[in-house]
């Protein structure tokens, strides 16, 4: 891994209201754009229901849009287990990832915010898609990100 590479992560809510999802589906095709833009090509999801899994496909989509560039989508997963998955959009976008880093092998109760800390860990740019709420993964990988001094772009829902 050259220390040229930037890299952007994403955390969220695992239920969008139906509502929202189209407009959270364009945010985070705009923040991939933005973050291709300003020079990122390794994509860092969780692989959750929800926002990682609209994430992960945003960047499966530029992929294809920007075959020019060697961009990376990495699934992050909390626990082995979690690969047994039989969610057909899971599955196909595993499928298009460039690599895999399971956290655990297998669940324990911390493995979901270590897996959050891993991603952080490595992104410079975190994108959150946050409904305000005050406990859960997602205000804990922001304020992760922002005492690590990371970027943090919110998409508010």
């Amino acid at each position: 891994m050259g220390s040229e590479e930037k890299t952007c992560c994403v955390t969220g809510h695992r239920e969008i209201p139906a509502e929202k999802i189209e407009f959270v589906k364009e945010a985070l095709r705009k923040e991939v754009a933005a973050a291709i833009a300003d020079g990122y090509t390794r994509f860092i999801s969780g692989f959750a229901a929800g926002v990682d899994l609209m994430f992960a496909a945003a960047v499966v989509d530029a992929k294809k849009k920007h075959k020019d560039k060697e961009l990376i989508l990495e699934a992050a997963i909390p626990y082995a287990g979690r690969l047994k998955s039989r969610d057909k959009m899971f599955r196909a976008l595993m499928d298009a990832c460039d690599g895999v880093k399971v956290i655990s092998d297998r669940y324990v109760p911390s493995c979901y915010m270590n897996r959050n800390r891993y991603m952080v860990a490595q992104s410079q740019r975190v994108i959150a898609v946050y409904d305000g709420r005050e406990k859960g993964g997602t205000l804990f990988t922001m304020r992760a990100a922002h005492v690590n001094e990371r970027e943090v772009r919110v998409i508010e829902i």
